[in-house]
């Protein structure tokens, strides 16, 4: 239950941060948000603000969704539908009721011909199915559609739809997404920093020792500069780090220097498991800097560092690609297992890497995701037109398909590889 919770915790935050950087752009180009949910599945609880979108909580907690006018939406009136119209005192239609689990009192029922909720604002039918004599409303701009769950929301008209922004505006929104990922990750690797009392010094080679540890029983020493790893001159902690983890349960001649003077001293790392491999330890520590901006700084540096490590394993994926190297939400609900074991600094260093991994994968220039509708951005930029609705919701289908298609292998992959 425990590892559970943390999953659907983790997966649900980096899910809604991502969506909150789209919902804030949106609102920020004159782009109603139709509905800001979190969750998925069966609607919970509902509230409109006077802000025009609906903010919804769902029954599954599994990340959410924002719902931009005329961003992939779907006709929700169609001829032969029996609505309830609530008119205003000048007969302007201000609500309109398409669900059976909402009845208006005062609403007049109507079998509807045609509608145009975007351009004109009418919706023309027939009142309480009378077909000799068809009626047509004018609809208020900002009038609300009862869905067939019931969920109130506003229509959408041309100015408000997403495609009536301006390009950059509509770049920034498919941008803000990712964006607010990598924000996610740098305050997170920032707490991090700030919870264990400050960050490694990555540009020293000097180091503290971990008592009874490899290094302790071999004679290094808090305080000792290592020069050089088997004739080899180490300038950083990353470099002696690589060279540790590459030689378990092999000899390492450690030239380091004490008070002014040179000595060598020799130790063998132990070999521990980390993840699928096993790599060298040898019990030592970077020294840490434990000032204010220090900790900022570090945690700045900590996620330019995974964001290059996800980009390397990006292009070797791309350069030799295996199935085995992706995971889907059967691998990180693992991660969360293990995780929720470890502590909450694992916790929070999880979520942090799942955050980055989601803005870099949302970044691809794949149709459907964010990264395919900035490259749809680009080339209308270049052409100075939009391609039709037709040929990018083709795209965009085939895209979304393709994905629903990797995204089945993967979770297959994970099933075999993890329980069986």
């Amino acid at each position: 239950m425990k590892t559970v919770l943390v999953f659907l915790i983790v997966f649900s935050v980096v899910v809604v941060i991502h969506e909150f950087g789209h919902f804030y752009f949106a609102k920020r180009a004159g782009i109603l948000v139709r509905e800001f949910a979190i969750g998925m599945g069966p609607k919970l609880f509902s509230h409109q603000g006077k802000d025009g979108t609906t903010y919804t909580i769902r029954a599954l907690p599994m990340g959410g969704y924002v719902r931009m006018a005329g961003y992939e939406d779907e006709e929700e009136i169609k001829a032969g539908m029996l609505v309830g119209l609530v008119l205003d005192e000048n007969d302007t239609v201000i609500k309109i009721n398409t669900s059976h689990k909402v009845q208006l009192t005062n609403g007049i029922p109507l079998e509807v011909a045609n509608q145009d909720l975007v351009d004109a604002l009418t919706i023309t039918g027939f009142v309480n199915g009378d077909e000799r004599q068809t009626v047509t409303y004018a609809v208020a701009h900002d009038a609300i559609l009862i869905e067939e769950d019931g969920t109130e929301v506003r229509i959408a008209p041309r100015d408000v739809q997403f495609q009536s922004a301006k390009l950059w505006q509509r770049m920034l929104t498919n941008f803000a997404g990712p964006m607010n990922n990598f924000l996610l990750t740098i305050a997170i690797f920032i707490l991090i920093a700030f919870l264990n009392g400050g960050v490694v010094d990555r540009n020293s080679t000097t180091i503290n020792v971990i008592e009874n540890d490899v290094a302790a029983t071999a004679g290094l020493k808090d305080g000792d500069e290592i020069v050089a790893i088997n004739q080899e001159s180490v300038d950083n902690w990353a470099q002696i780090s690589q060279i540790v983890q590459q030689n378990p349960d092999k000899e390492l001649q450690i030239e380091i220097k004490r008070d002014n003077q040179t000595q060598t001293i020799t130790a063998i790392p132990k070999t521990v498991e980390a993840g699928e491999q096993k790599v060298g330890q040898l019990g030592i520590q970077a020294p840490m800097k434990t000032g204010f901006f220090d900790k900022i700084i570090g945690g700045f540096q900590d996620s330019i560092a995974s964001f290059f490590q996800i980009i390397d394993a990006l292009r070797s994926l791309l350069t030799n690609f295996s199935i085995d190297q992706l995971g889907g939400p059967v691998a990180i609900f693992q991660l969360s297992s293990e995780a929720a074991k470890q502590g909450p600094m694992t916790v929070l260093m999880m979520t942090a890497m799942i955050s980055i991994n989601l803005g870099i994968f949302n970044l691809l220039p794949i149709p459907g995701l964010d990264g395919g509708k900035l490259l749809l951005n680009i080339i209308e930029g270049v052409r100075g037109k939009p391609l039709s609705q037709e040929k990018e919701g083709i795209i965009t289908l085939v895209g979304f398909g393709l994905l629903m298609l990797l995204m089945v292998l993967v979770t297959w992959n994970d099933i075999q590889r993890f329980f069986f």
